[in-house]
């Protein structure tokens, strides 16, 4: 089984589907702009500008023109020097679960191979932990969870929902994330250990 890339970069992608299938090829968050929605959905833009802000973002759409247009969306919210783009190959088709192929007739994210993905992410210029391209064999980095949420007192308690806005008003986050919304963000901008540094450094100021 190959091992999966090690990205610096948090990978933006269209949908559910896409995540689903490059979650399963790289290391790092996987972020979906939920279609065109991501146009109206401020949340989605101000946590995408802060994870490139931090770690850079890579984008990878579809070929068909939506993709394009949610490429050039991306490209004038977040600063140059902190995105970069994976092309996938144009392949006509269509992906398994759809009855009927795309308008365009064109294979999204989800409908190309595992390699050609790969390719793709590499020929990007995306950080990728080996330098030569290779798959580093470093294991993932400790996840946080609703847990550790707990633990940190950011929910189950009298003060959980102050303590929250804190440390959003610290990582300029917006004050109106959910706590799901809130632990996925926290995932894309730290390591645990990271984080928990973090959160001493702020309560000791």
């Amino acid at each position: 089984m190959t091992e999966k890339l090690r990205l610096r970069e948090a990978v933006i992608v269209e949908g559910r589907y896409d995540k689903i299938k490059l979650s399963a090829l790289i290391s790092t968050p996987v972020i979906e702009t939920g279609g065109f929605r991501v146009f109206s959905d401020k949340e989605k833009q101000e946590l995408i500008r802060a994870i490139a802000e931090r770690r850079g973002i890579l984008v990878m759409t579809d070929v068909d023109s939506a993709g394009f247009v949610i490429r050039n969306f991306l490209r004038g919210i977040v600063p140059p020097d902190k995105i970069k783009h994976a092309y996938i190959p144009t392949v006509e088709g269509k992906e398994r679960r759809k009855a009927e192929p795309s308008k365009e007739g064109v294979l999204g994210v989800e409908g190309i191979s595992p390699d050609a993905l790969r390719a793709a992410i590499i020929k990007s210029g995306a950080h990728i932990e080996a330098d030569d391209g290779a798959v580093s064999s470093q294991p993932d980095a400790q996840e946080i969870t609703k847990l550790d949420f707990f633990n940190y007192g950011l929910t189950g308690t009298d003060n959980a929902s102050d303590n929250r806005m804190r440390v959003l008003d610290a990582l300029g986050l917006p004050k109106y994330l959910t706590v799901n919304a809130m632990l996925s963000a926290i995932n894309c901008l730290f390591g645990k250990e990271e984080f928990e540094a973090f959160l001493t450094e702020l309560n000791n100021t």
